[in-house]
């Protein structure tokens, strides 16, 4: 079985059939991110075909020496900056991932019998878009800081504690939940 690694050179030589293998083992994943990221099925899967476009379009600017999968959450993380840029251009990017999210509750995304998961999610939704990516890339993903810290172009150290404050806040907005107090 080849690589990640070893199918991006294939679909580096030009062999495009190439793609639907990295498809096929991603897809799934990138669409959890996104549908976490954004709360949203069918954007979600806009951004997730995106992603393989881009994948397809960029792919002279992967770098062998480079884990894949993280070059492929970075072109994701840029597409879903597109699509918020696109939606709000008079807004800087990081004015929108510092923003409050809203009071109003999201969609709520219920397991059926399990409502700890189900306060997670909720106390997930009420994190800035900057802090819930990043505890999504890290946690959700399992990229490394290091791969992370690539992706939004700060030290590792920045990374940590950018996780380490989400963790915190998702703790206090867990709690909070969970004892009924919204």
């Amino acid at each position: 079985m080849l690589t990640d690694e070893q199918v991006m050179s294939e679909l580096q030589q030009g062999r495009l059939e190439m793609l639907a293998i990295l498809f096929e083992r991603h897809h799934v994943r990138l669409f959890n991110f996104f549908l976490r990221l954004c709360r949203d099925r069918s954007l979600s899967e806009d951004l997730v075909q995106e992603v393989f476009l881009r994948i397809l379009k960029y792919r002279q600017t992967y770098r062998a020496d480079s884990k894949f999968t993280a070059w492929m959450y970075r072109i994701g993380r840029n597409a879903h900056i597109d699509h918020v840029r696109a939606l709000r251009p008079e807004t800087p990017i990081d004015e929108v991932w510092e923003q409050e999210p809203s009071p109003e509750p999201g969609p709520e995304h219920r397991l059926e019998s399990d409502q700890q998961a189900d306060l997670l999610a909720r106390a997930m939704e009420r994190l800035p878009l900057r802090k819930r990516e990043v505890l999504l890339l890290s946690r959700f993903q399992e990229l490394k800081y290091q791969e992370i810290a690539g992706m939004m172009a700060c030290s590792v150290e920045s990374v940590k504690v950018l996780v380490h404050r989400s963790l915190q806040e998702l703790r206090r907005h867990y709690l909070d939940l969970q004892g009924g107090i919204s």
